[in-house]
């Protein structure tokens, strides 16, 4: 749908009833449509033709304004359709209607709609190096999930001791005194006794008294 200028449609439907139709006439009405106002419209081919038409600009002005559309060949395409609807209008006596004039108006339209949108649209390097650059999401912080803390184990309460047991270990503790040796001792016991003083008879240098009686 991008190179087919759409605008060819009722154009190929002109040009069907005009050399394959010729009994078929653009101004009688085809139906007769009753408004609420109590008038009748009668409804033409001609005016089907150019409504059609109508409709089918207005998409080929959508379809041009979306970005990456339009390009030569679409150009080119609608170019031909104009000059071909023109050259029939000025040319062919069959062709030199208001309709048909409406139908290469709007092919017209068509061609100069498409390049002045394509002008004014900046060029696609242009709107790439405006487009500002896409943010990197920086991914959530992972939910830290922290140890339960451990429980102390009870320990059972120690019965408390009793005191004929602190006694024995109190007597445990402390060693016995040792035994004495006897040359301990015996200088231990002459320390404590007095020294005994020497009888006058012992003292040396001592003469027997003279009442020693002779024998």
């Amino acid at each position: 749908m991008v190179g087919f200028p759409l605008l060819l449609i009722p154009l190929a439907i002109y040009n069907i009833v005009v050399w394959l139709m010729p009994s078929v006439s653009l101004t009688e009405p085809l139906v007769r449509v009753t408004l609420p106002s109590g008038a009748e419209w009668p409804v033409t081919l001609s005016e089907v033709l150019l409504s059609l038409g109508l409709m089918l600009l207005l998409l080929e002005i959508a379809k041009g304004a979306k970005p990456g559309s339009k390009y030569i060949t679409d150009h080119l395409l609608s170019f031909v359709v104009f000059a071909a609807s023109v050259a029939e209008f000025v040319l062919w006596p069959k062709f030199g209607t208001s309709t048909f004039f409406l139908l290469a108006l709007m092919t017209m339209v068509d061609f100069f709609g498409g390049i002045v949108l394509r002008s004014g649209r900046p060029p696609v390097s242009a709107s790439v190096a405006r487009r500002p650059a896409p943010r990197t999401e920086q991914p959530a912080p992972e939910p830290r999930i922290e140890p339960a803390p451990a429980t102390p184990v009870q320990t059972p309460a120690q019965p408390a001791p009793s005191a004929a047991s602190v006694a024995e270990s109190v007597l445990s503790d402390h060693p016995k005194p040792n035994a004495p040796q006897p040359a301990e001792t015996m200088r231990a016991s002459e320390a404590t006794q007095p020294t005994a003083e020497p009888s006058p008879e012992l003292q040396p240098g001592t003469t027997a008294s003279s009442e020693t009686p002779e024998r």
